[in-house]
């Protein structure tokens, strides 16, 4: 797969591509055109005796002072060389090329007076698979995500420290001349065109949100088989009446509940009667069941209006300063991430929510006075047996975890730059966590649907009627890899299989293969 870039905004998906699936870029020769006739205007100013910024003068606090004629490209060195300060644990292989894939893609917008060159040689460093080291901490999410893109601007230097195609470390002119790649000699304003952009927010944001259209869908299947082995109810998820609230998420949620229960022997077997009679007590399900779809559904509204707040970052040229239209060279404040951080932040709240939801529906199936005649902890010979007790624990620390990474990054600031830079967006922490709890947030889905399906087996086979076709698809797949019930069993390997199946979409395929989950 081969991305275009230049001639119109990158898609969500297309950023994912590139990042975590390796599609190549290629730059709109259109693009490159306008990149030159923009590097003229900026050479114009190279030698003016006014000061511009970032052509002419220091940056940041610094701005005030002028560098002289000579030592202007040294200036755009210095500058990426003295903001590659990152440190802390690597960050990953996709948030760096997702990193770099975005700032290329401002680049060949023509507003950051870049050289056609520049952009070539980002091209090319994606295409060879190099990725620069960079550490997790250095980005404030204000003037950009300055260190995370100064150290991708030191590797097309040929500086610093990368891995190449197969994940060896190395230098980074070690990288480039095995890849055949030239080093790039900076020139005025170019080394601040390739650090002052939001693209590792944007990045992992584009990431985050295409990982969460997976795991909200198989959240509705993992609510589906509990509502059907714990003798839930699926009227509450009729059209008519998610209608009355006109909230589409709630509504998408509610459909997947339905069509995930279309069939199922074991919903019919409680279900009112024609004649009015009740083979079933209950009035109403508790909320963890009966309100899934509110909760999924208003996770779904929060990813739609994240989505909203991409598509519209991916379709800017972030930089300052940036070369307008008609030609001026114009400081502005682009780069500070407070939309990007709001939302990033926004979704944690989303999933700590959905992962507490799910939390409680799997305590239900282990809590033998209310998972209506399972036996406790779903043990093969409770008291000999402990059965999933331990899983849920494992699922309440993970909860209890996410809880605090939904502690919103993008309200903290602290001033810097000599109180230049005097608020600071923190939208790279906030992606940060938020990348940590789609992680937890998986993990307990998983530990979810293998309990769910623990419940299911033992349902069914009490009870002597087949589940929905849906669920049983689901169950069978888990079952190439984790046994049904019987005596205790190491389950740390049956919850990483889980969390695997959960992850790479397994689970949610199987599903789809006999009905529709969006």
């Amino acid at each position: 797969m081969q991305i275009a870039l230049g001639r119109r905004p990158l898609t969500i998906d297309e950023v994912v591509a590139v990042a975590r699936h390796d599609a190549t870029v290629v730059i709109d020769t259109e693009a490159l055109a306008a990149m030159a006739a923009t590097r003229a205007i900026v050479e114009g100013l190279a030698d003016d005796t006014e000061p511009h910024y970032g052509i002419s003068t220091g940056f940041g606090a610094l701005a005030t002072t002028h560098i002289p004629v000579e030592k202007r490209a040294e200036l755009q060195r210095s500058l990426v060389r003295s903001h590659a300060a990152s440190s802390g644990p690597e960050v990953e292989r996709e948030v760096v090329r997702g990193t770099m894939l975005l700032r290329l893609q401002t680049l060949t917008t023509a507003r950051t007076g870049a050289r056609p060159i520049v952009a070539e040689t980002y091209a090319a460093v994606l295409n060879a698979g190099l990725t620069p080291i960079v550490g997790e901490y250095g980005s404030l999410g204000c003037s950009g995500d300055l260190a995370p893109l100064a150290h991708c601007a030191l590797a097309v230097m040929g500086e610093g420290t990368v891995r190449d195609a197969r994940g060896a470390l190395m230098p980074a002119a070690q990288a480039l001349a095995a890849a055949g790649i030239e080093p790039v000699a900076l020139r005025e304003k170019e080394g601040l065109a390739l650090i002052n952009g939001t693209d590792g927010m944007l990045g992992m944001l584009a990431l985050a949100l295409t990982d969460l259209d997976r795991l909200v869908a198989t959240a509705d299947l993992a609510a589906g088989l509990s509502v059907e082995a714990l003798l839930g109810t699926d009227r509450p998820f009729a059209a008519d009446l998610l209608a009355l609230r006109a909230h589409p998420g709630q509504a998408t949620s509610a459909e997947d509940l339905r069509r995930v229960l279309s069939g199922s022997a074991v919903v019919a077997s409680h279900r009112p009667g024609d004649d009015g009679t009740h083979d079933c007590t209950r009035v109403q399900d508790a909320y963890s069941l009966r309100c899934a779809p509110q909760v999924h559904g208003a996770v779904r509204d929060t990813m739609a209006h994240a989505a909203a707040v991409a598509n519209r970052e991916l379709a800017s040229a972030i930089d300052n300063p940036v070369v307008t239209l008609d030609g001026r060279v114009e400081s502005n404040g682009s780069f500070l991430g407070a939309p990007l951080g709001y939302v990033l932040d926004f979704l944690a709240i989303a999933v700590a929510d959905l992962a507490s939801m799910s939390e409680r529906r799997t305590d239900r199936f282990l809590d033998a006075s209310r998972s209506q005649g399972l036996p406790p902890f779903l043990a093969h010979d409770p008291g000999v047996d402990s059965g999933h007790m331990i899983a849920q624990y494992t699922q309440a620390g993970i909860v209890s975890e996410l809880k605090r990474l939904a502690v919103p990054a993008s309200v903290d600031s602290i001033p810097s730059s000599a109180m230049h830079e005097d608020h600071v967006a923190m939208g790279w922490s906030a992606a940060r966590k938020l990348r940590r709890a789609i992680d937890g947030l998986t993990r307990v889905v998983a530990i979810e649907l293998l309990t769910a399906a623990r419940g299911l087996d033992l349902r069914c086979a009490a009870l002597g009627v087949a589940s929905a076709p849906a669920t049983a698809a689901v169950v069978a797949a888990l079952r190439e890899h984790v046994d049904g019930p019987g005596p205790d069993r190491y389950l740390a390997p049956e919850i990483e299989h889980a969390v695997r199946l959960t992850d790479d979409g397994t689970l949610l395929a199987a599903a789809r293969a006999v009905t529709e989950i969006r």
